[in-house]
Order: structure tokens, then sequence, then C-alpha cells
């Protein structure tokens, strides 16, 4: 009998322990019950304000959405200039703490602060933009979104690769000196990816195009980004620029020099009436109205959410007919309808080279770890498979006919 009641104890407290470790491994199981319209409250923490282009695009998304739904007001709670320490933390616990349904946060950086959040109020749904870990993470309360952008920056790149062919036609610059300047924050995945798709878009229809680039080691310093833009045109000799950073200062560095340029996140034609092309941007309306529905409903957000250009996600500003060259809208609209129905592949590896080699096989990290593993095969059925794995891009080839002027991790 001792012995069966010793085995009992054991397999009761085996039982207990497999249980911590679950909770501590990030199993908790959030209770979501609908939630009526008047009731819910959606709070936003924002790495900085309007004054960032990054920022403002998603503070007017969720301000569309409010419309959108006829929310009211005091149901959405707009925090701005959050930044990527335990201040998110704090912030996203005041928003639980509040009555907030859902929290959301705009930054790679905020990542880690809205997973501890999340661990500590399970029946709050905590919501990520750019992150990577939610896949992996498996708390039902936790999730990450992005959507498909190379495919805009693609179509932003065919508006640039048109401009450079007008340069050249009208010969202001010779075919070797189609050469564009791009302003990027950090020299990892979301960036490349983001200057390698707009760069193929550019070559798709300027062939001779290449690229230089140049990081700033900040999402957003308008005084580096300015200089950053002026050494590319002043210095490497760059005849059209590009950005993904985000304020208004290589926008500016162009129009003083009436250097064209394509921006990011939104028109720019306010500071650069003569020199913006065109913008690429994610709409993220499409993204809050279903996650508010979802606590409406008490359904499961998805755990990695896509979007398209298919769900209204991805999309372009008008075209600055005064910059633009002639054949532009129609051009991206043809490459548009082929992106749409598949003909079309960004990434296809027959269009870029490694040093030298075409690619059959690459090891992305996917499933992101201290060391940055490559983990998961992205190349097949000739191109390279971006944001199917997981929402945010983990693109970050080094490929042919971009030349990196430094580096920031």
């Amino acid at each position: 009998m001792f012995k069966k009641i010793l085995a009992l104890t054991l397999t009761v407290l085996m039982l207990a322990t497999l249980c911590v470790s679950f909770a501590s491994c990030g199993g908790n199981k959030g209770s979501f019950e609908p939630v009526a319209k008047e009731d819910l409250k959606i709070g936003f923490i924002f790495l900085h304000d309007e004054n960032s282009t990054y920022d403002k695009n998603f503070i007017d998304a969720a301000n569309r959405a409010k419309e959108a739904l006829g929310l009211r007001d005091d149901q959405v709670i707009l925090r701005t200039n959050i930044p990527e320490t335990a201040a998110c933390y704090n912030t996203a616990k005041e928003l639980a703490e509040a009555g907030c349904n859902i929290v959301f946060a705009d930054s790679f950086g905020h990542e880690q602060f809205m997973l501890q959040a999340a661990q500590e109020f399970p029946n709050v749904r905590f919501c990520h933009a750019t992150g990577t870990m939610a896949h992996t993470e498996n708390l039902d309360n936790f999730s990450n979104a992005f959507a498909s952008i190379y495919e805009g920056r693609y179509l932003a790149g065919i508006a640039a690769g048109l401009k450079l062919n007008e340069m050249i036609a009208a010969g202001k610059i010779t075919a070797d000196q189609a050469v564009i300047g791009y302003v990027g924050a950090w020299s990892y995945a979301e960036v490349i990816s983001g200057f390698t798709s707009f760069f193929l878009g550019a070559r798709s229809v300027c062939p001779s195009a290449t690229m230089k680039v140049q990081f700033t080691g900040s999402w957003y310093d308008l005084a580096l980004e300015k200089e950053a833009a002026e050494t590319l045109i002043n210095t490497e000799h760059c005849v059209l620029i590009s950005q993904h950073a985000d304020s208004m200062g290589a926008p500016t560095a162009c129009e003083t020099a009436g250097v064209p340029n394509v921006s990011y996140n939104g028109s720019t034609a306010a500071v650069g009436p003569n020199t913006f092309i065109i913008s690429s941007a994610i709409d993220w309306t499409p993204y809050f109205k279903y996650i508010i529905d979802c606590a409406i409903k008490g359904d499961k957000i998805d755990t990695d959410w896509t979007g398209t250009i298919q769900t209204g996600s991805v999309i372009l500003s008008e075209i600055n007919e005064t910059a633009a060259a002639a054949g532009t809208a129609a051009k991206i609209a043809e490459v548009k309808t082929k992106l749409l129905n598949g003909e079309t592949k960004v990434f296809d590896t027959a269009t870029f080279k490694k040093d030298g080699n075409a690619l059959t096989t690459y090891k992305a990290d996917v499933d992101t770890d201290d060391k940055f593993t490559p983990d998961t095969e992205a190349i097949s059925g000739g191109y390279f498979h971006e944001s199917e794995y997981r929402s945010a891009p983990y693109f970050d080839i080094q490929i042919d006919g971009i030349t990196w002027l430094n580096s920031a991790y």
C-alpha cells in the first residue's frame, strides 16, 4: 500500500511540475469571451509621434479604424513616444489595468516587453507589429503582424527604374551612372528585404541600375537621415534616393539637391513637391479592424498575420506626375496584376545573384533565437518565399549590385 501511495504522490508531483513548466514556457490560455462593441477598449503604443512617418502611418490607421467601426474616443487610447525599454511594459500594463481588451505596439524593440505583459495578463490580447516571436511562444494572447510590403517596394522600385530610364534617355546620366542611394535604419532583415525588393523592381525596368546603402543606426533621426542622403548624393554620386527611415531628412535633402526621391510610409510631397515620385506603405487599417472584430466576437486573433495587396494592406501613394516618368502608372498597374496572379515573384532567383552565383537553396532565420540561427529552407519553386513562414521579413541576403557603405546592427 505504501508503494502505491508513494507512486501516486510522485505522479501528482510530476504532473504539477509539468503544469508549472508549461506555464513558464508560455503556455497560458486566455479566456476570450465576446465583448460588446460599446464596452471594448483598445490601447496603442507608438515608438514616436506624428512627426515620424512610420508612427504617423499607424496613428492614422488607428483613427481610420475607430471611425469605420464607430468607436468612441474613450475606447481608443493612444500612447506616443514610448521607447523600446521597460517603459513599453509599464505602458502595456497600465493599458491592461485601464480595461483595454487589446493592446497593440508598433516597433520591433517593443516585443520583449509586450511578451512580458502578455504573460502577466492572459485575458488581454497583446498584438505587435514587425515582431518574430509569437509563432514560437505559443501564447493565445500574443500575436505578431506584418504585411508583404516587399511587393509594394518592388512596385515603387519600378517607378524609380522608369525615372532612371528617363534620365538616361534625356542625356542627364549615362546607363552606368544609374546609381540609386538608399538611406536605411538598420542592417537586418526587415530593412534588407525592403531595399532589395525595391532594387529588384528598379532593375526589372532599368537593367544597369545599381544601389549604395547608407545605414543610420536609428529609426528616426532627421539630422542623420539628411546627412546620409547628402553623402549618397554628393560623395557617392547617387542620382535617385529612397529610404527605410522615418523622418523627412532624406526627402528634404533630395528637394534641396533636385534629386528624385521615392519615400516610404506615405507621400512626402509636402517637403519635396518637385522631387517626390511615389511612396509605398502598409495600411494597418484592415488589421486593426480585424483584431477589434475578433475581440467583439470572442475569436482568437491569428498568431502571425500577414497583410497583402489583396487585403488592402500593401498600398502605394498617388504618383506625383511632376517628378515621375511618363507611363509610370500604367507600368505599375501591369506589374501589380502579375504579382496578384503569381506570374511575377519579387524574389525570383533568376533575377539576382550572390557573389556571382544564382541561389537554389538558402536557410533563413525564421524561428529566431539569440544567435539568429538559420533554420528554414526559404527557396523553392525558383523564388525566395518571403513572409510566408512568418509575417516579419527574413530575407537577409546581400545580393550583387547593392553595395553597403556601412552597417548598423
